[in-house]
């Protein structure tokens, strides 16, 4: 990495870590690469036979990085929200039963944050993929309940959605007005570049950092976006969704093609993890 550039921040504002996948390595590739921060979001293990099992392995893995890797690491955890196909699958549960297991485990995650090991609730939200009108009503009911957590909490909720269009925003707007939890503080992941506030209602875009996603979003110019990997950690799909070096390659890529001055870099990279994820405050 080019020396003058060595004290900028960087930060992938939406990581998984597995143990059993690159973990360490995976972690020490980002620093090499220009990181200095990562979001870590619990993966969906569905071999784990307890939420609170699953977040104390993601409390684990962050401690480890932080200690071994010299990273700053903010915590968010949550029931991914493909949890209620596989609670329901082959009739292990009924839907009813599910939501009251999933709130459950978003109640747990909120108790995280108020000990303080965690920053967020996340990433949850409703399934990607097509499902039936009950099991979105239920995703919905879930997805509220995680954003009553998080107003309680006055921390973050990360969501997963199907794709992301403006009238998603407007849904998700609307009940973060509801609920009574700053826009700000409701995280899109896996964003397209809808960076603009008449595009995105307040909403704060966490932007998949490939070329395109990235170089659109910067050009805007004002800098209000997180950038993403996504990074799975799942040997059977190396690299995906994008590899551990992406946000630092791209970020120092547009600061030495004048795309984004360090200026631009401190705003996405520090003050908006910062004033979202609050991770000026020890972690």
């Amino acid at each position: 990495m080019d020396e003058k550039f060595k004290d900028i921040p960087i930060t992938d504002a939406h990581m998984h870590l597995d143990e059993k996948g690159r973990y360490l390595e995976a972690a020490r590739e980002f620093k090499s690469a220009g990181g200095t921060a990562i979001i870590l979001v619990n993966k969906p293990i569905w071999t784990l036979p307890t939420f609170e099992e699953l977040y104390e392995t993601t409390l684990r893995i962050a401690e480890k990085v932080r200690e071994e890797v010299d990273l700053k690491v903010g915590v968010v955890l949550g029931p991914h929200p493909a949890y209620i196909t596989r609670l329901t699958e082959n009739g292990r549960m009924s839907l009813d039963e599910a939501v009251v297991m999933m709130a459950k485990a978003i109640r747990s995650a909120g108790d995280k944050v108020e000990e303080g090991e965690a920053v967020a609730i996340g990433e949850i939200g409703r399934p990607h993929y097509p499902v039936s009108k009950e099991v979105m009503a239920a995703s919905n009911c879930i997805m509220r309940t995680g954003f009553e957590v998080a107003a309680d909490a006055q921390c973050a909720v990360v969501l997963h959605t199907e794709s992301t269009t403006i009238g998603t925003f407007k849904e998700l707007a609307d009940l973060a007005d509801d609920v009574g939890i700053p826009r700000e503080r409701v995280v899109k992941h896996f964003c397209p570049p809808f960076v603009k506030q008449e595009e995105n209602l307040g909403i704060f875009p966490s932007v998949l950092a490939n070329d395109r996603f990235t170089a659109a979003a910067v050009k805007d110019g004002k800098g209000r976006f997180l950038l993403e990997t996504d990074y799975l950690d799942d040997p059977n799909r190396p690299g995906a969704v994008l590899g551990p070096k992406t946000v630092p390659k791209r970020t120092l890529e547009l600061l030495k093609s004048g795309g984004l001055s360090i200026e631009d870099v401190h705003k996405i990279h520090k003050e908006n993890v910062d004033r979202i994820f609050h991770l000026d405050e020890g972690f």
